[in-house]
């Protein structure tokens, strides 16, 4: 038990990164560059924190063990040492360059692989790239992910879902519409007298997740869009044209809910 709780007070502790991505990033994956602020140890101590031509000598308080045995009535309790602080060495002559700590600050550079499929929350771990600790191993370094919003795509797992407008002409007669995926853009075919709220399912252009590189569908939700600034002639045409329509017939969606509301008053 005392060997393993010395080891514990010899690791650095953990730290966390945050990094933002694109929703394309997080998706398909990506390699980033990080600059973190970290330690490295002194070229002059080489990690022992005394001075050049000089070496730390063993704690008298402990012993050199870094444990001292503290009695408290009928126990005796083991505690790091307070004045080597678990060492098992005191410096008398503290190196200049780092001033006994044994180590120097510096901005490192560091190459993060994010895999295909990240979403919000997830960590990618970096062994040893935690804080520094003397006498002991670094911790480790938790590169924090969160996915920035895309304009387009709103994502739930592995789906990423899109609203696009269709043109009145096309939404009765039929045609196609261009649709972006996170990598290109793809012609969408539209079938005649489509409504708005119809989704369209693309298979395999949506999102994976880590633990699934099978890739999810894109769900596009149509939105039919009515002609705005029409001239005198424009609107004429559609005056006539409206007049040859039959409620029942070309616009039924209307008559069923007009049929309901007088059977509600009913």
């Amino acid at each position: 038990g005392t060997r393993s709780q010395s080891r514990r007070q010899r690791r650095g502790s953990d730290l966390q990164y945050n990094l933002e991505l694109s929703l394309k990033d997080a998706v398909l994956g990506v390699q980033k560059k990080i600059k973190i602020p970290s330690h490295r140890e002194c070229p002059d101590c080489l990690g022992s924190g005394a001075a050049k031509g000089t070496k730390p000598v063993t704690c008298m308080n402990c012993n050199g063990t870094g444990q001292v045995r503290m009695q408290q009535g009928f126990f005796s309790i083991q505690q790091t040492c307070s004045v080597c602080s678990g060492t098992g060495q005191v410096i008398k002559e503290k190196c200049g360059t780092c001033g006994g700590v044994g180590a120097i600050k510096e901005n490192k550079t560091l190459s993060v692989n994010i895999p295909a499929g990240v979403d919000n929350g997830d960590k990618v771990r970096l062994s040893g790239e935690g804080e520094w600790m003397k006498g002991g191993r670094s911790g480790d370094l938790y590169v924090a992910i969160r996915v920035k919003d895309n304009p387009l795509f709103e994502r739930d797992g592995r789906h990423l879902y899109i609203e696009a407008p269709i043109p009145f002409d096309v939404s009765i007669l039929g045609g196609s519409i261009k649709i972006p995926t996170l990598e290109k853009t793809i012609s969408l075919k539209i079938p005649s007298n489509t409504q708005t709220g119809k989704v369209f399912r693309i298979k395999g252009e949506g999102a994976s997740i880590v633990r699934n590189k099978r890739r999810g569908d894109i769900l596009c939700r149509v939105i039919v869009e009515t002609p705005s600034n029409l001239d005198k002639a424009q609107l004429k045409a559609l005056s006539e044209l409206t007049k040859k329509l039959e409620p029942s017939k070309n616009y039924p969606g209307t008559d069923i809910f007009l049929k309901a509301i007088s059977k509600n008053k009913e």
